[in-house]
């Protein structure tokens, strides 16, 4: 591994681990989000616990976050070290590394948020026809059923399916479907909890009409 490759790696997850939850929650309401709702530091617990304008703000920023995570890949074209047609390929494995930052933050004792829109940026990124797929998906998920995380896992599942389908998508061979794969993997660990809530008919549902 070259030097410019670490020192991107490195910086992917230190970007990833800023847990934008934790402090918006401590530095505009006194609140550690991770101490309500569900316990994590995502934009979904922030708008349960304080309000819709939170929610927005974490989730903007964390979708931040994965955009610009998955855009350092580009420096290391600039900087030689590595081929071009080798982009797609780092990009989706900086904005991977990203996501795992926003799991499990070093700045936040590891337990940070579930990482969806981190992934959403690191899409945006990749390719907005295909965000804007995923994005569609999630909302007629949502719309449908109103849980959040159900509609994640689906719009996470609609990636890779969307580059198997329409191969113009996938610039990076293979691999990309392997990592696409793996992302989604990552996704349906960290929503096990919700999983079973779901099976069992105890998952929250969501109603963005309540707070501001």
């Amino acid at each position: 591994m070259n030097i410019e490759l670490l020192i991107g790696v490195i910086s992917c997850y230190i970007i990833g681990s800023i847990p934008t939850a934790v402090i918006y929650g401590k530095f505009f309401h006194n609140i550690d989000v991770r101490n309500h709702g569900s316990g994590n530091a995502g934009a979904t617990n922030t708008l349960r616990t304080l309000g819709k304008t939170a929610g927005f703000v974490v989730m903007l920023f964390d979708v931040f976050k994965g955009w610009m995570a998955t855009e350092l890949a580009s420096g290391l074209i600039y900087f030689d070290a590595i081929n071009p047609n080798q982009l797609m390929l780092f990009k989706i494995l900086f904005g991977i590394i990203a996501v795992v930052g926003h799991i499990f933050p070093v700045f936040a004792k590891f337990k940070g948020g579930k990482g969806i829109a981190c992934l959403l940026g690191m899409i945006l990124n990749i390719n907005i026809e295909i965000a804007l797929i995923c994005i569609g998906v999630f909302i007629v998920v949502f719309l449908l059923s109103r849980y959040v995380s159900l509609g994640s896992m689906i719009a996470t599942l609609a990636f890779p399916i969307v580059i198997i389908l329409f191969p113009r998508f996938n610039d990076g061979g293979p691999m990309v479907i392997v990592f696409a794969f793996a992302i989604f993997t990552i996704v349906v660990l960290t929503h096990q909890k919700n999983i079973i809530r779901l099976i069992n008919g105890e998952e929250n549902k969501t109603r963005l009409g309540r707070k501001n």
